[in-house]
C-alpha cells in the first residue's frame, strides 16, 4: 500500500497518454456513452420546455431536479449489486431501453395532447432510475475494458465524453425543438441511444472478465448493509465518498439551475446570450479538464489530489457566487469545471481500485449515493436557502461550506499518513 497516495502500490501509473482510447472496445463505448448522455440532456431540454408551457408549475420544475437524483440516492447500492451479479452489458442495455421507452412515452403523450401531471412525474422518475441503473455497470465495464493499470485513463475519458454529451445536449435539443417540434424531436432523440445499445451486443467484455471468477453473492438488503459496513473500515474509500458527497450536496446540480439569475445580474448585454456562454463555460470546463489531465498525466489518483481538486472546485464556486465581473465569472466556471472533473474521476478511480472485486459494483453504488444521490440536496442548500437570502448568498455560503468541509475531510483522511 502506498502510504501517501491511498491506492494499491502495485498498480502502475499509465505510461501512455489517452491509453483507454487505444482499446477498440473502450473507444467505441466512450463514443456511444457520449451520444447516450447527449440524448439524456436532449430529453431534458424538450420535456422541461413542454412541461413549463403546459403546466406553468414551479413545483413541477423542482420535482424535475429531485426525480433525476433521488433514484441514485435510494437505489445505487442495489443497482451496483445487479452489476456485480449479472452481465453488465445487459444491465446497461436495460437502462438504455428504459431511456428509450420513456422518450417514446413522452412522444405519444405530446402527440395525443393527453399529458397529465402524474404521468409526467412517473416518467421523470423512470428516467432518473435509468440513469441510476446505468452508472455502476458502466464503471465495471470500464475496468473490464482496460484493467487496473489504465483504469484512471478510462474513468477520466469517460467523464470527459460524458461532459461532451452534457455540453452538446442543450444545443442539439434546442435545434430539434425549434426545427422539428417537441413531438418529432423526442422521437428522433430515441436514435441517439441506439449506438451504445447495439455495440453492447457485439463486445465480448461483460464487466467481469478480469475478476478471476470471484464468487458473486446474492442480492438483498442485509447484503447491502454488509458492504456498507465493510466500506467503513477503509479510510481512503470513506474519504472519497465524503468528498464526493460534499461537492454534490453543497453545490451539485444547483450551479446550473442558478445560471439564468447570474446571467441577468452580471449585466453582460443580452441575458440570453450571457446565459448560453455561462452554460457553455460550465460544460467546457469538464471537457477541457479531462483533456488536460489525460494529456499531461501529472495528476495521479490519490487522496491529496482529490482533496485539492475538490477544494479548488469549492473556491471557484465561491468566487463565481461573489464576483461582479462577467468575464471573471466565466473564468471561474472554466477552472471549476476542470477541478470538478478531476475530483470526481479521481474519487471514482480510487474507489474502484480499492474495492473487493466481488463487491465492486456495490461499493461503486455506495459512492454513487454520495456523489450523485446527494445532488438532490443542493436544491435545499442553494434553492430553498436562496429563496430566503438570495441565490448569490446561498450559493456563496454553500460553496464556503464545501471548501471548509473539504479542508476538514482532507485533514481527517491524511492525518494517519
Amino acid at each position: 500500500m502506498c502510504a501517501t497516495c491511498g491506492v494499491p502500490a502495485h498498480v502502475p501509473a499509465p505510461a501512455r497518454k489517452f491509453a483507454a482510447l487505444r482499446n477498440a472496445d473502450c473507444r467505441t463505448y466512450l463514443f456511444g456513452a457520449a451520444l447516450a448522455m447527449m440524448a439524456d440532456n436532449i430529453e431534458h431540454v424538450i420535456t422541461y420546455w413542454v412541461l413549463w408551457e403546459k403546466f406553468h408549475s414551479p413545483a413541477l420544475t423542482g420535482f424535475e431536479v429531485i426525480s433525476h437524483w433521488v433514484p441514485f440516492l435510494l437505489f445505487s447500492v442495489y443497482f451496483g449489486g445487479l452489476a456485480d451479479r449479472h452481465d453488465c452489458r445487459r444491465v446497461i442495455q436495460a437502462a438504455q431501453v428504459l431511456f428509450m421507452l420513456v422518450s417514446v412515452a413522452w412522444g405519444v403523450l405530446f402527440l395525443t395532447g393527453t399529458l397529465q401531471v402524474w404521468e409526467a412525474c412517473l416518467l421523470l422518475v423512470l428516467h432518473g432510475c435509468a440513469g441510476a441503473i446505468w452508472g455502476p455497470g458502466e464503471q465495471l465495464m470500464l475496468h473490464d475494458f482496460v484493467g487496473e493499470a489504465e483504469l484512471p485513463s478510462a474513468v477520466r475519458l469517460n467523464a470527459t465524453f460524458r461532459s461532451l454529451g452534457i455540453l452538446f445536449g442543450p444545443v442539439v435539443g434546442s435545434a430539434l425543438l425549434l426545427g422539428l417540434g417537441p413531438v418529432a424531436g423526442i422521437f428522433v432523440n430515441v436514435a441517439f441511444y441506439l449506438p451504445l445499445t447495439l455495440f453492447l451486443f457485439r463486445t465480448r467484455y461483460t464487466g467481469h472478465n478480469r475478476d478471476g471468477g470471484v464468487p458473486r453473492t446474492r442480492l438483498g438488503l442485509v447484503d447491502s448493509i454488509r458492504v456498507v459496513k465493510e466500506v467503513r473500515s477503509d479510510r481512503t474509500i470513506v474519504s472519497m465518498i465524503i468528498l464526493g458527497g460534499l461537492g454534490a450536496f453543497f453545490v451539485g446540480a444547483s450551479l446550473q439551475t442558478s445560471m439564468p439569475i447570474y446571467a441577468q445580474d452580471l449585466g453582460a448585454g443580452n441575458a440570453g446570450t450571457a446565459y448560453g456562454v455561462l452554460l457553455f463555460a460550465n460544460g467546457a470546463g469538464g471537457v477541457l479538464g479531462g483533456i488536460l489531465l489525460e494529456a499531461t498525466g501529472r495528476i495521479k489518483p490519490s487522496v491529496p489530489a482529490a482533496v485539492i481538486s475538490t477544494g479548488v472546485y469549492g473556491l471557484t464556486s465561491l468566487f463565481f457566487a461573489t464576483t461582479g465581473s462577467y468575464a471573471l465569472a466565466v473564468v471561474a466556471l472554466l477552472i471549476g469545471g476542470v477541478a470538478n472533473l478531476a475530483s470526481m474521476s479521481i474519487g471514482q478511480t480510487v474507489v474502484q481500485l480499492r474495492a473487493n472485486p466481488a463487491d465492486r459494483g456495490r461499493v461503486i453504488g455506495v459512492y454513487g449515493v454520495a456523489a450523485n444521490g446527494l445532488r438532490s440536496g443542493s436544491g435545499f442548500t442553494v434553492g430553498l436557502l436562496g429563496a430566503a437570502v438570495g441565490v448569490h448568498w446561498s450559493l456563496g455560503l454553500s460553496a464556503a461550506a464545501l471548501t471548509l468541509g473539504t479542508a476538514f475531510a482532507g485533514w481527517h483522511a491524511l492525518r494517519a499518513r
